[in-house]
């Protein structure tokens, strides 16, 4: 493969690599936008970081901003005051250094925005943003500004991934012909949930297809071509969706989310002396692979990791932050942009928009 398309080993992800909670550099504040389930796992593992500090925390509600703060030692909470946000209000704390962004989809691009025109570095929950326009805007302002920017697609960072990525560029499994990866789940009949909201940025797309385009991305990079069929509700949220992507080279990626069927997870390399899957848990986060290469037994490699997985992401952005760098090697804003503008194309083969494409 064209080495320009493989993505970058993180240094806490190397084999032999300090634990990623070992500092590597001057503590850093962290604040945190939001406080649902995503919030309270990742600022868990934040927390293990021995030069991270959580300082502050923002939500609509004051009360759910107090509860968080209190649950996981805030040194101050933020909720919405009259006609300023509370995200507005964190930003604007000059004691804080990096933000973590974990509002509903359709809301990233306004908040990060507002973080970077503070001058903040910035980590983004995925979908970056709805589409490419927002990344390409926000990617403009931290170039500007020299802000570290980032979306949080932890998967790139954990050890299990990387090994996967160095069986691939070592050549053991042959030139690589075909990917597959799927995930999917029935999620709960709720229409006030974010999952079915338009404006949130609902659908199995935006959710869940990060994770198996990534198991496209790390053998075979961008493609040359993208074909997609998918099933919209009535809202014009889309249930699931199959994504075909075509390489120059022969080779293909198909790649499959669902809100309405409960998919294995899994995700399979196969080349011309080989294949590769993953096991132990779903493919964003697998805890082994199974190698089987010519005439071989397949083998199976098991990993463990530190804390929640989202150590190594966070390491990352800590370590670069510290180093004076505007984003990461391993998940580079140029990934997050051409992501965004192959969802757009996505999309718009199947029929889905949103408010912010006006």
């Amino acid at each position: 493969m064209n080495p320009q398309t493989r993505i970058a080993v993180p240094p806490c992800a190397e084999a032999g690599a300090p634990s990623p909670v070992v500092a590597t550099g001057r503590p850093l504040k962290w604040g945190v936008v939001a406080t649902g389930g995503i919030a309270a796992k990742v600022t868990q593992d934040i927390a293990l970081l021995e030069d991270a500090v959580l300082h502050a925390v923002s939500s609509r509600s004051a009360d759910s901003a107090a509860e968080f703060a209190q649950r996981f030692g805030f040194a101050t909470s933020y909720g919405n005051d009259g006609d300023v946000a509370g995200y507005q209000q964190l930003v604007n704390d000059p004691e804080v250094d990096v933000v973590y962004i974990t509002t509903p989809h359709g809301q990233h691009h306004e908040v990060a925005k507002a973080a970077l025109t503070s001058g903040k570095h910035v980590l983004c929950e995925k979908p970056f943003t709805i589409n490419a326009a927002e990344a390409e805007e926000l990617a403009a302002i931290a170039a500007d500004r020299g802000l570290f920017l980032m979306e949080a697609v932890w998967t790139r960072f954990l050890p299990s991934i990387n090994r996967a990525w160095d069986i691939v560029y070592s050549g053991e499994l042959g030139d690589i012909r075909w990917v597959q990866g799927d995930l999917g789940f029935t999620a709960p009949d709720d229409p006030t949930s974010r999952l079915w909201d338009p404006k949130a940025g609902g659908g199995a797309l935006m959710d869940l297809t990060v994770y198996p385009l990534t198991w496209a991305l790390g053998p075979l990079g961008f493609p040359d071509s993208v074909s997609a069929v998918g099933t919209l509700n009535s809202d014009g949220v889309d249930l699931q969706n199959a994504v075909t992507l075509s390489y120059a080279s022969g080779a293909y990626a198909q790649l499959s989310s669902s809100f309405v069927a409960s998919c294995p997870g899994q995700a399979t390399v196969c080349g011309s002396n080989g294949w590769m899957k993953t096991g132990g848990g779903p493919l964003h986060n697998p805890r082994e692979l199974t190698i089987k290469t010519g005439q071989d037994d397949p083998r199976v490699e098991q990993f463990e990791q530190v804390g929640g997985g989202y150590t190594y992401e966070l390491r990352e952005v800590t370590r670069c932050i510290q180093e004076g760098l505007t984003e990461s090697p391993t998940m580079p804003v140029g990934d997050t942009v051409r992501t965004m503008r192959l969802l757009d194309g996505v999309r718009a083969q199947i029929g889905l928009r949103y408010t912010n494409d006006a």
